[in-house]
């Protein structure tokens, strides 16, 4: 297989918390780079959007199945030589590493921020099945990702572009493009 740990990633997966900004950085990295963008929020099975929309964390047991078929699509994505970027919470390590499972063409994006600014964002939107109160939940599952995980750490109290910018840079393999 060779060093792919030197090599562009074939996924980039954008985890944090939500409210993070994970889809609008992925979707905005995705763009940058050509590749394909998915939200894990579109492989959750309905009983589990009904469940968050209600109020309810989710537990593992309704993880797994979710997990499970992103990590497929993350096979589907590199067995075919293409590419993804794909916003995803990820928020234990044992949900890394169903999606990872040892793959090393696969990088973390972690999206860093604080829960006071987090929660200010979350209080602004109107459009996702995520609501502010769970917040905490969210928070308390969250399992920050080690060095050994390889994760490229990025603070979010940035503009987009800045935040884009910034991950590029750290890919191997990138060539930045500078926009005068």
């Amino acid at each position: 297989m060779g060093d792919e740990t030197h090599a562009m990633p074939s996924v980039l997966i954008v985890m944090g918390v939500s409210g993070a900004g994970k889809s609008t950085i992925a979707e905005a990295l995705a763009q940058r780079l050509g590749w394909r963008f998915a939200d894990a929020d579109g492989f959750h099975p309905a009983a589990n959007v009904a469940k968050m929309s209600a109020g309810y964390p989710l537990t593992d047991d309704d993880r797994w199945p979710w997990l499970r078929a992103i990590a497929e699509e993350i096979d589907r994505v590199a067995a075919a030589g293409s590419h993804a970027v794909i916003a995803c919470s990820a928020l234990k390590r044992a949900y890394r590493d169903v999606l990872l499972h040892g793959r090393g063409d696969v990088r973390l994006v972690y999206l860093d921020g604080d829960r006071q600014l987090i929660g200010a964002r979350l209080a602004l939107r109107h459009d996702h099945f995520m609501p502010p109160g769970l917040l905490d939940s969210q928070f308390g599952t969250l399992e920050v990702p080690h060095a050994d995980e390889q994760p490229i750490v990025v603070a979010i109290d940035r503009p987009v572009e800045a935040m884009v910018d910034d991950i590029l840079a750290r890919l191997p393999g990138h060539t930045r493009k500078l926009v005068e």
